[in-house]
């Protein structure tokens, strides 16, 4: 097997490695890679919505001998390609130190989603977000991880909103040859297809490949001209809402991926499942053990002891149950084929005293074959063993074999350049392997004052241009007032206390918990001297019209003369204006109601860039705030009630906001820096990004998952 040339149209022998790095992922977590791309064409690189690959392929062949005769360019590009290709060729890795008696073997990462740039979008949120996460540390410590998705048609939509605040979902079509990502081709040239076996026939799948550093994650679609017309709709969007198409997909991510490896001679020694949308896998890898004639309990056995699942959802309701009817319609022959019954397939779907005939639990599925699980926060273990007792009724609810590993966010992917700067003149540029270091940490506490909060403004600015930039076409779009767009051109100021609230619109998350009370609130955004203001963002689900109406119900807050100018709502959040937002606000906001939510990154990210958290003391913040460092909103308790808890949340937010954030924001020194503020900011960097980061999450599984399944 081989992949297919780069389809560059034309590079400069000067410039060649440029091909190599645009379809590496890799430039998407190195800062000066990315300004390499985009010092060819500055407004091509963001009208290309920065993709380097599509770059490559539009910009002018003259603009390109041009750089390639430019010193300075120049000079830049080696130092770029020297980095890279040390980092390709490092052999000296963190797993390669500590785990030498395991070179040569592969962990099998599979997910639904990827979220590893916006260039790339397979991905809709936090689990594609934190999946890519996963494989960037993966390949910076060494670890040997191959990844499995889907290649969709169709990128998670477009939000648009309308001028009454209706959430508009476009689907883009994605062009995979102006992608990084690659097909791989048969020794004859063909493209590589797999056989998916569904009911009395096969769907077939082509591979494709995208390189995330020295990961490879391998991609199947089903969209290519030869394939039936329902079959090209399988991989058309990813969440789809039709249920058969949906189980279909995770048939062909499970199954299919399985096959893929194997038609790739690639034998993995651990299977990790990231969510139940992968549960598949293992019925695939039981059917080999079947065919090999190992016996059936000894094949469970065998499955169990190579399987990692991470759970991420906190209300059983929340997750992927399939009817049992449509599992024995798209699944029959296959299970003919393992030469067990219909039921011994249905109870691996089953809890043994919650029985249910007619649902197929793929969490369940992979609870059941998965002997090394996690939740993804210290209070989602407690919340997952016992929502999960049911499947271990002989032991007590402490001993349900789901242990946890709290998530972290790739740093260096979210901390802002202008961050990294200052951290350079001030921890030097060892701070990147040091990740794990808390007393190294410590020394982001000698920063001076004013450099930390002159960075940050400059950041918020960059932030708010991007924000009236957006709302401006928005507004323009919808054809609204010229005096309101006018308002948007100068709308928010970087000097008052800027709250940013971004994530995806479930009811659990609670987005309108600020304006439980409005006169309130009112007085806190319109205080003649210590002002605030807030920035929504954030996507529902099509299919969610709970979650929509409290998008639009925020929006028309934000047009109402109680609110206008203090509160705004930015559409279309994805990877590039969370970036924009994680490292601008001043305050990240979250109020999920506690513990529904399992972890949670987003604030992990605006630590990365020196901004505060204000939340629920639910998911990690439940681990990870001291008292210090943030401000934690309520007390450390679940109340049953829903009334009475939103109302003493919102007591408790207004109580800080008024108390104790807005006041701290405003204190200013002689030199007009807020240095209490300013402290607490060093404070939050320094004692949570040695905790919350995904390196030291890779270490973890390392320690606790693959290394027990590495024999």
């Amino acid at each position: 097997m081989e992949m297919t040339d780069y389809h560059i149209p034309y590079l400069p022998n000067r410039l060649k490695k440029l091909g190599d790095l645009a379809y590496n992922l890799w430039f998407s977590w190195h800062t000066h890679a990315l300004y390499l791309f985009e010092l060819l064409d500055p407004t091509l690189w963001e009208n290309v919505y920065r993709n380097p690959v599509k770059l490559l392929h539009e910009i002018e062949p003259q603009r390109l001998d041009e750089m390639a005769n430019d010193k300075s360019y120049l000079e830049r590009y080696d130092r770029v390609i020297e980095a890279f290709d040390h980092y390709m060729e490092k052999k000296d890795t963190w797993f390669a130190k500590y785990y030498p008696d395991h070179t040569g073997k592969k962990i099998a990462y599979f997910s639904m989603e990827f979220g590893i740039h916006e260039c790339l979008p397979t991905y809709s949120g936090g689990l594609g977000i934190l999946a890519g996460d996963h494989l960037k540390s993966a390949s910076d410590l060494g670890i040997p991880l191959v990844a499995i998705g889907l290649l969709y048609r169709e990128s998670y939509f477009t939000q648009f909103l309308s001028l009454h605040g209706h959430q508009q979902a476009v689907y883009q079509h994605n062009e995979f040859s102006s992608m990084a990502v690659r097909p791989i081709q048969k020794s004859n040239g063909d493209n590589l297809c797999i056989e998916v076996p569904l009911n009395h026939r096969s769907v077939s799948a082509r591979v494709w490949l995208a390189q995330i550093g020295r990961v490879p994650l391998f991609f199947l679609d089903t969209d290519f001209r030869g394939n039936p017309p329902e079959d090209r709709l399988i991989t058309e969007r990813l969440y789809v809402a039709d249920r058969d198409t949906r189980l279909i997909q995770e048939i062909l991510l499970g199954i299919g991926g399985v096959k893929l490896l194997r038609t790739l001679d690639i034998a993995p020694s651990v299977w990790h499942l990231n969510e139940g949308h992968c549960s598949f896998l293992n019925i695939e890898r039981l059917r080999e053990q079947l065919l090999d004639g190992i016996p059936y309990d000894q094949a469970i056995q065998n499955l169990r002891k190579t399987s990692v699942f991470t759970t991420h959802t906190p209300i059983e309701a929340g997750n992927e149950v399939f009817n049992a009817d449509k599992i024995n319609e798209f699944m029959s022959a296959y299970c003919d084929n393992l030469n067990i019954s219909k039921d011994q397939c249905m109870d691996l779907a089953q809890s043994p005293i919650h029985r249910d005939p007619h649902a197929f639990n793929m969490t369940i599925l992979a609870l059941n074959l998965s002997e090394h699980a996690n939740a993804v926060s210290e209070l989602h273990g407690d919340v997952s063993r016992r929502m999960w007792h049911h499947l271990w009724p002989d032991r007590d609810q402490d001993h349900v074999p789901i242990d946890y590993i709290t998530n972290g966010v790739h740093v260096r992917t979210w901390m802002t350049y202008a961050m990294k700067n200052l951290l350079d003149s001030h921890l030097e540029p060892d701070w990147r392997y040091k990740l794990l270091d808390r007393d190294f940490w410590e020394k982001v506490k000698d920063i001076p004052d004013e450099e930390l909060w002159q960075t940050h403004l400059k950041l918020k600015q960059t932030l708010i241009e991007e924000i009236r930039c957006r709302l401006e076409q928005q507004l323009e779009r919808n054809g609204d007032t010229q005096e309101m767009i006018e308002e948007a051109r100068t709308i928010l100021d970087p000097n008052i206390l800027t709250i940013g609230f971004a994530r995806r619109f479930a009811p659990y998350k609670r987005a309108t918990l600020l304006f439980r009370n409005r006169d309130r609130l009112k007085q806190i955004l319109w205080n003649s001297d210590h002002p605030v203001q807030i920035v929504f963002a954030g996507k529902a689900h099509p299919a969610n019209q709970p979650g929509k109406a409290l998008i639009q119900e925020i929006y028309n807050e934000s047009r109402s003369p109680d609110f206008k100018g203090r509160v705004v709502f930015i559409e279309n959040y994805d990877i590039y204006l969370a970036r924009r937002m994680v490292s601008g606000v001043d305050v990240w906001l979250n109020t999920p109601r506690r513990p529904l939510e399992a972890s949670g990154t987003s604030g992990m990210k605006v630590v990365a860039n020196g901004g505060l958290n204000l939340s629920i003391l639910d998911g990690w913040w439940s681990e990870g705030f001291d008292g210090k460092n943030g401000w934690a909103i309520s007390e450390n308790k679940t109340m049953y009630d829903e009334f009475e808890q939103d109302e003493a949340d919102s007591q408790s937010l207004y109580h800080l906001l008024e108390n104790e954030i807005v006041p701290l924001y405003y204190a200013k020194d002689n030199n007009n820096i807020p240095s209490g503020w300013t402290e607490k900011m060093k404070t939050s960097m320094a004692s949570i990004i040695p905790r919350f980061n995904t390196d030291r999450m890779l270490k973890e599984y390392m320690e606790k998952m693959y290394s027990k399944s590495l024999i």
